[in-house]
């Protein structure tokens, strides 16, 4: 294992023991990221009982993280890395807007209790709607900004991969693509840097079935939920969530699209919006910029714009 921190004892917290929350953990134990995984909720018994669910699969899995499922802030003091999903998943017809409200006092009350216990830690917003939710937990944490960063690009990009994959009929990691923007209705995908086996998607398929894949990747949360009725999808988002922990656990520079704060790049700036962000133990390394053609950055431009107005909002409702 490759720890943050040599030698010492390494710890990351997971809030929230839904669906998104006990996967993330349990992939963060079995792919021992950290000495302790600590798993808390405000719901008595839940992350107690899926704990100890995970710390009996730990023979099996073969992994020696130890699992803690809590109801109390102060067993997460001294985390290196806190993900916070807590909140309140989509219903059908719902968007992720719609939880704004909401979710914005349940993420405001979470990242201060967290911030008190662990004033060093880095937040990785999981709830949404995400670039709003990155947003307030960097403004209440207090935190350098490129300690606080959102998941929602790995998932994107993820989803994408594996519908170019479906469409063309090859493995799901012979496909590369990134998405950029925000996470919902001003997702950036861009087919000139997705390859398959090498190869530039637009050589591979039409105009029209490109943009068919981004619209399904765009919807790719939505139509989880219209199945699902009764939650959201979380066995993707919790895969995504835990390979940029593991970036930062263990300081390895992967390069992540990531919800990150800008700084000027691409010609945007004080905006938190999904970018190709190099990820390591101080958080955000550096956002990585692609080169895009006039569209590619008109389109983030666009998104970035449209998240801004939304925060501010936010910021003036507190």
């Amino acid at each position: 294992m490759h720890h943050a921190k040599a030698g010492s004892h390494t710890k990351v917290t997971v809030v929230g023991a839904g669906n998104v929350g006990s996967n993330t953990a349990r992939r963060i134990a079995e792919k021992d990221l950290a000495h302790e995984v600590v798993m808390i909720d405000i719901v008595d018994g839940l992350p107690q009982g899926l704990a100890l669910d995970i710390n009996q699969s730990a023979p099996v899995e073969r992994f020696s993280t130890h699992v803690i499922g809590t109801n109390d802030y102060a067993d997460t003091a001294g985390s290196d890395v806190c993900v916070i999903t807590a909140g309140l998943p989509r219903k059908p017809g719902m968007s992720r807007m719609d939880l704004l409200d909401k979710n914005a006092e349940i993420v405001g009350g979470v990242t201060r209790q967290l911030v008190e216990q662990s004033p060093d830690t880095i937040l990785i917003v999981v709830s949404n709607p995400l670039d709003e939710m990155t947003y307030l937990a960097s403004l209440v944490s207090g935190l350098p900004k490129e300690r606080v960063m959102g998941m929602a690009g790995v998932l994107d990009s993820s989803r994408l991969r594996y519908f170019i994959a479906e469409k063309l009929e090859v493995g799901p990691y012979e496909v590369e693509a990134m998405t950029l923007g925000s996470h919902g209705d001003q997702m950036i995908a861009l087919p000139r840097h997705a390859t398959v086996q090498g190869k530039p998607l637009p050589e591979l398929v039409d105009e029209a079935a490109i943009q068919e894949l981004f619209q399904r990747t765009k919807d790719g949360g939505a139509e989880i939920v219209g199945y699902l009725k009764t939650g959201s999808a979380f066995y993707a988002p919790s895969s995504s969530a835990t390979t940029m922990v593991a970036s930062v656990m263990q300081d390895d520079g992967g390069v992540h699209p990531t919800c990150a704060w800008t700084t000027g790049q691409y010609g945007i700036n004080d905006v938190y919006l999904g970018v190709p962000a190099k990820l390591g133990s101080s958080g955000v390394d550096e956002i990585v910029e692609l080169e895009l053609n006039d569209e590619e950055r008109a389109q983030l431009t666009e998104a970035a714009e449209a998240i801004r107005s939304k925060c501010e909002e936010l910021a003036a409702r507190r």
